[in-house]
């Protein structure tokens, strides 16, 4: 479980989150919407160790603070936005860094199962067949599935994603969403995801967070939680008649 006790964090002394707690079970997948600014990826910054922070992080009930970084890495990864690649290993030797924390470090070498593991993730992501190409030479989308693979065979406790399905297709955005949700349950993780589209987000979650100027706005199932006047709140304009509006361009389509 993860539990997070009035939590601060933010950049030059300036609190972006601010006294912020919750938890996530084992087994669930927590959604967080909002608007640009309001924390959300400083908050997962703070819960991965990236950003330093006041209050409490627990995980299974130790604290993070208490932990080396290569403890915490073993239990907590993030996928994150696409950033730029400076180096041009295969897709095999990209995912395979997920697992240098089982293996003793960089100098220890794969075993049979780190090679099972990896084969695993990388079939799952369909990217199998692709394994031997240098990264460079992928699409973004197919970048951004070769970091999810990695982030897999990382095994974690705690998966963070901060905007992951940017430079993805609508199919894989999907499979990327709900194979994430089924990790959680099955495996009896947790996935914490920080997404813009709230459609995907409501696609996540067990619960979903709005979040407004580093508080929590409101918390819970998205029966109870995601309203119109809700959504109004947080993002400051109709949502709700945006989506329709939206929605309604589909209305002729044969």
């Amino acid at each position: 479980m993860l539990k997070l006790i009035d939590v601060c964090a933010g950049y030059n002394g300036i609190d972006v989150v601010k006294s912020l707690s919750l938890e996530v079970q084992k087994g669930e997948s927590l959604a967080i919407v909002g608007p640009n600014g309001c924390g959300k990826s400083t908050l997962l910054k703070a819960i991965c160790g990236l950003l330093s922070f006041r209050g409490t992080v627990e995980i299974d009930g130790q604290s993070t603070a208490a932990m080396k970084p290569r403890q915490l890495a073993a239990k907590v990864a993030m996928l994150g936005q696409i950033s730029p690649v400076y180096f041009s290993y295969s897709v095999y030797d990209v995912v395979m860094m997920g697992r240098y924390l089982h293996m003793g470090g960089l100098l220890g070498a794969p075993s049979r199962m780190d090679k099972d593991f990896v084969e695993k993730c990388l079939t799952t992501v369909k990217l199998w067949d692709e394994r031997d190409k240098s990264i460079n030479a992928l699409s973004g989308g197919q970048l951004q599935r070769v970091f999810l693979a990695r982030t897999l065979a990382q095994d974690p406790q705690v998966i963070l994603l901060d905007e992951p399905t940017n430079h993805l297709d609508l199919k894989f955005q999907l499979e990327l969403i709900d194979y994430l949700k089924n990790w959680a349950k099955e495996q009896s993780r947790s996935v914490i995801g920080v997404l813009h589209d709230i459609n995907l987000a409501m696609r996540l979650s067990d619960n979903i967070m709005l979040m407004k100027a580093g508080e929590i706005a409101a918390m819970g199932k998205i029966g109870d939680v995601v309203s119109v006047a809700a959504l109004e709140e947080v993002y400051e304009m109709d949502v709700a008649s945006a989506m329709r509006e939206t929605f309604a361009l589909w209305k002729d389509l044969r």
